[in-house]
């Protein structure tokens, strides 16, 4: 039977896969990474399966270091969804969008102008960005302050809210009877000025079919949270285990009880690392040829970067040194919070630790048949911790094409997932309010 409320699964897309070592497997489409086509036919795999969204992450820069550095992100984001918008039917499409760097009225009209493409389907990553190396491609020596960034992130989110919102469809007249093509006193410059941004507006875009694109939010840092409370529909969270999930929906629900809107509802997307297998021997088989391809060398070079210190000298079958608390550490907090759950929860040696970051860099990772792992993402939904899931298939199209044919029919026989898709737009997808007048005047006005 279907249940009143059901999950929704979303899929980040990442080159070969997100095991480091997916690109050196047999079946890898390595060849294909940086063609539109490759990901088009992920993406209807993804729709094939009812998923909810693609979504993809995004890096502005490519460091080249060694010889096995790959520019997972070789396409752009909202160049590579369009061309995926033109095979599919159905299925939302997610892009990062980087406020550091952005122009928001670029942004938004891009955004904007696909949503129209797809009829609704779209949906945006706000992001600040993490690397110096990304601030060295536009024209800034260093990477801002965390603090500075998420300022400027608010204002960012925003400026594209009001542009968004800045008029409907049905102020453009085309009434070749009345010689009038817009209806000018419902067109209006929203001028906003603020510290980082100075926008007369309107957008030369009209609001989107779903009213306007989904927000989404992937910060775990207190600023992070803020600014999600404030501006996000939904999330997308680092959580290790039902502890570190707890832990966020609590500080994502106080947060929203002291903001200006405390009755906000915000969907949480937990990452969902899966191998299956008809046997749970099948799947942990999985498992390990993929970590034996394991390339130790970058893993740690990932290691050290999520740690903010160099790693390539610590001995691998010992346990991993004492790390500095949360406080002390200014690098991308969520996933140093996890590194450190996952090092209390398991006192691992470093090689240990490299193989529980291989794919996801310590999402949840669910391993066995189909009915153990939905028992396990039906507990997360029941306790409330996940409203639906990220998903970071290992390799690609591989643990894609097993999530599909194994999983999916899983859900849906407990009725926590769809069998079809209902509705056309993401907004409807993700089962978010639509968008209302009072939303319009609350940001344009």
């Amino acid at each position: 039977m279907t249940k009143t409320k059901q999950l929704n699964i979303g899929v980040l897309l990442y080159g070969c896969g997100h095991h480091q070592a997916a690109w050196l497997m047999p079946d890898s489409a390595i060849e294909e990474i940086g063609e539109s086509g490759y990901y088009q036919r992920l993406a209807q795999l993804a729709e094939a399966g009812c998923l909810d969204a693609v979504f993809f992450a995004d890096n502005q820069s490519f460091p080249a270091a060694n010889a096995t550095e790959l520019p997972a992100f070789w396409l752009d984001p909202v160049i590579n969804l369009t061309a995926i918008s033109q095979v599919t039917h159905h299925i939302g499409l997610v892009s990062t969008i980087s406020s550091t760097f952005s122009n928001p009225y670029t942004a938004a009209r891009q955004l904007l102008s696909l949503d129209h493409v797809t009829n609704g389907r779209v949906g945006w990553n706000l992001v600040t960005s993490m690397t110096d190396w990304e601030a060295l491609n536009h024209s800034m020596d260093r990477l801002p302050a965390r603090d500075e960034r998420y300022q400027k992130a608010d204002e960012f989110a925003s400026v594209m809210e009001k542009l968004f919102l800045s008029w409907d469809r049905a102020d453009f007249l085309s009434s070749r009877t009345d010689n009038r093509l817009i209806d000018p006193e419902k067109i209006q410059p929203f001028h906003h000025s603020g510290t980082y941004f100075n926008v007369k507006g309107p957008s030369s875009t009209p609001r989107s079919p779903q009213g306007k694109p989904v927000a989404m939010q992937a910060g775990a840092s207190a600023q992070g949270i803020a600014l999600a409370s404030k501006h996000a529909d939904a999330v997308y969270s680092v959580s290790w285990n039902v502890k570190q999930a707890k832990a966020f929906r609590e500080s994502l629900q106080k947060q929203i009880k002291e903001s200006e809107s405390p009755e906000r509802q915000i969907k949480i997307f937990p990452g969902l690392v899966t191998y299956v297998g008809r046997t749970r021997e099948e799947a942990l088989a999985k498992k390990a040829e993929l970590d034996e391809k394991l390339p130790v060398a970058n893993a740690l070079k990932q290691l050290s970067f999520f740690l903010q210190q160099d790693c390539s000298d610590w001995d691998l079958d010992k346990a991993v040194p004492s790390l500095p608390p949360v406080d002390a550490f200014s690098g991308p907090v969520g996933r140093y919070k996890t590194i450190l759950e996952i090092i209390d929860d398991t006192k691992p040696t470093l090689r240990e630790l490299l193989g529980y970051l291989a794919a996801g860099g310590g999402h949840l990772t669910l391993i066995g048949t189909p009915e153990e792992i939905v028992d396990q993402m039906e507990l997360w939904f029941e306790m409330g911790i996940a409203d639906g899931f990220n998903l970071m298939p290992p390799s690609l199209p591989s643990s894609l094409e097993d999530f599909v044919d194994l999983i999916v029919p899983e859900l849906q026989k407990r009725g926590l997932f769809r069998e079809a898709y209902q509705g056309t737009t993401l907004r409807e997808h993700f089962g978010l309010a639509q968008v209302g007048e009072s939303d319009v005047k609350k940001f344009v006005n």
